[in-house]
């Protein structure tokens, strides 16, 4: 098994054996082009990047966050920095797979609306946990919209390439937030909206005077809060993103310094 934490999107191209890319900061992948991955090793990438994918025909095996993706096909998938995914080819199996990857390091979005914004889409983190499958109309409208990002970071970069990528990146994201609505609508399951509430808490404890008086929340702090044992909610974590409850408290400290 291979680990690997990618801090950067050159990182993930050298791991990938891709060319340098055209943009240290966003980048656009055919995953026909990623041939490395061999059947008999199982890779788990911890990104310090956000990632888009876009994935048909992919004869492997994916978990996010510890939960496997029930899909043969047509899908599209979202990370968020700090979550980790594991890929997995059978033995004596090429792995197959065709689509795009549009990776984002958040020193792109850094000050800007979208910054904030990102982290309201709930498909970054653990409200839904199914892939997303796409009909062919959406599938194609979304594929657009990454080549249009593609197009505009190919050209020269002037004083609006910014703002128009990350124009593209909030289409993107509004009408992937309309095709979950439409598919998962009615399936909720219970760890992640456990996993939903630990969210609330601790932005509510960030946002308020709690951390100047009180300090950092303790996770016995954080489980009474949610109705449950310190034990249970540190199991479902490592189960779930791999990290302990410190841990997460931390980088959700780390994420509300940055804003």
């Amino acid at each position: 098994m291979i680990s690997k934490k990618i801090k950067s999107i050159s990182q993930y191209h050298q791991l990938m054996e891709l060319p340098k890319p055209e943009h240290p900061l966003i980048s656009l992948i055919n995953f026909e082009n990623i041939k490395n991955v061999r059947s008999d090793e199982k890779i788990n990438l911890m990104m310090d990047i956000y990632s888009i994918a876009l994935k048909k025909n992919f004869n492997g095996r994916l978990k996010y966050g510890q939960q496997e993706y029930d899909f043969d096909e047509g899908i599209l998938t979202f990370m968020a920095p700090g979550q980790v995914l594991s890929i997995e080819v059978e033995k004596n199996v090429e792995l197959k797979h065709s689509g795009w990857l549009l990776l984002i390091h958040p020193d792109f979005i850094w000050n800007t609306t979208l910054a904030k914004s990102i982290n309201q889409y709930a498909y970054f983190g653990y409200a839904v946990n199914e892939a997303l499958f796409l009909s062919e109309k959406e599938e194609a409208l979304l594929v657009s919209i990454m080549r249009n990002i593609e197009q505009e970071y190919h050209a020269n970069i002037d004083t609006h390439s910014q703002s128009i990528i990350i124009a593209h990146i909030e289409l993107f994201l509004s009408y992937a937030e309309r095709f979950y609505n439409r598919q998962f609508i009615t399936r909720k399951k219970i760890n992640h909206q456990v996993l939903d509430r630990l969210e609330e808490v601790l932005k509510d404890y960030f946002s308020s005077n709690n951390l100047v008086h009180k300090g950092l929340p303790t996770v016995t702090y954080i489980a009474d809060t949610l109705s449950i044992s310190p034990t249970y909610l540190s199991g479902l974590l490592k189960s779930l993103m791999g990290q302990s409850t410190q841990q997460h408290i931390h980088d959700k400290l780390i994420e509300k310094a940055k804003e």
